[in-house]
């Protein structure tokens, strides 16, 4: 029987078995609409509000300041698109950055496409925003600037603090897509600064289909959907009351295990990749090699294609992914490696291994065993490789 090692925990995680058990009732017996105001419907109410004030601790913020949504692409849309809608037209121009996932980036064209002014920033080698780009991008009609807290692809942590902070400087309002890092990175939007931050309950061991935007209080925006009153009037339709308790309980947990989930992550992290690096040549590590997520691993191989490694790396039984997983059926390089400097050829042969709380020393080492043997094979039969290349 091949051995089964999952590493794709930035594209999706686990369900933790205590999210389910505390979702079970309101999937069975406990099915009432939390607008109902009979037991049923209060019993729903509760545990959605008990949810809201769960998500809310995880980040440091007040739970009326917590807008549940279908997920992080939701959470992106209402809060850039709500945003600007809610702003008299006058010209206003909104900044993100290159390495945006398409949440956001696919927005921002949409808007540049209305009539927008669209600032999109470069990066470092590293996937970096440096402060001072971003400060000479500002002009005095800013009214949004929305930069990711860590890539979901390369793993690199922005210097979000420092970037809200320049913003409010220039009058902007701030919004970052924290979908990477709630949960598995400490969060707080009051140290932050951040004026709206967007999360999925499926990145930190919940369930898929719900997340939520941090809307911080005096910040107004448009409604997106329409037809009922919920959560505040900016999202209407009955809410997902079994996902949206599984989120407040994975949170809830995720509190509880971060230092040590992040130790062991870290671990395992640097010696997977420190391994890899030494054993085989031609080898390159992307984004910061130290401020990054803990347990991300992005490498790129030369001479060799991402798809090919996965598809081999899948038949022993590792399933990982190249780039993002939310545009793995494109054939374009990511957008990603291609901002932080890589050539076309380079970027293609992108793998991304993410960590879990599950993985173990053993699951490293069977990665560590097999990888080689894989990039070798596959520069064999490579056009890319020349004489005396290997």
């Amino acid at each position: 029987m091949v051995k089964r090692v999952y590493m794709d925990h930035s594209a999706t995680t686990p369900l933790d078995p205590r999210v389910l058990k505390a979702m079970e009732p309101y999937l069975t017996e406990e099915y009432g609409n939390p607008s109902s105001i009979h037991r049923m419907g209060q019993i729903a109410r509760n545990g959605v509000e008990t949810a809201r004030e769960q998500v809310a601790r995880l980040i440091n913020a007040a739970p009326e300041e917590i807008i549940f949504t279908s997920g992080g692409t939701e959470a992106d849309n209402l809060a850039i698109l709500g945003l600007m809608e809610a702003m008299p037209p006058r010209g206003q121009h909104i900044i993100t950055s290159a390495i945006e996932h398409h949440a956001v980036l696919d927005v921002f064209a949409y808007l540049e496409r209305k009539g927008y002014q669209v600032t999109f920033l470069p990066v470092n080698e590293y996937g970096m925003v440096e402060p001072e780009t971003l400060e000479r991008a500002m002009k005095p009609n800013t009214a949004l600037v929305s930069i990711m807290h860590a890539n979901n692809e390369i793993g690199t942590i922005q210097p979000i603090k420092k970037l809200a902070a320049i913003a409010h400087e220039g009058g902007a309002v701030f919004h970052t897509d924290a979908v990477q890092t709630v949960g598995r990175i400490p969060v707080d939007v009051k140290d932050m600064g951040v004026d709206m931050l967007s999360c999925s309950a499926h990145k930190l061991y919940g369930p898929k289909g719900v997340g939520c935007l941090y809307k911080k209080k005096g910040i107004r925006l448009a409604r997106r959907l329409f037809g009922g009153a919920q959560e505040r009037k900016l999202r209407s339709g009955t809410e997902n009351v079994p996902g949206i308790v599984g989120f407040g309980a994975a949170a809830e947990i995720a509190g509880e295990v971060m230092s040590e989930s992040i130790e062991h992550l870290t671990k395992l992290g640097r010696n997977l990749s420190g391994s890899l690096l030494r054993l085989i040549p031609d080898t390159i590590l992307t984004g910061d090699p130290v401020n990054r997520l803990p347990g991300h691993v992005s490498l790129c191989f030369r001479y060799v294609e991402g798809e090919s490694i996965l598809l081999m790396l899948d038949q022993l039984g590792i399933m990982a992914s190249s780039g993002s997983a939310c545009t793995s059926g494109s054939l374009d390089p990511s957008h990603v490696l291609l901002a932080i400097g890589l050539p076309h050829e380079i970027a293609h042969g992108s793998v991304r291994l993410s960590l879990g709380r599950t993985n173990t020393q053993e699951d490293v080492d069977y990665v560590v065993q097999v990888l080689p043997g894989i990039i070798e094979r596959l520069r064999m039969m490579s056009p890319m490789t020349g004489e005396g290349v290997m």
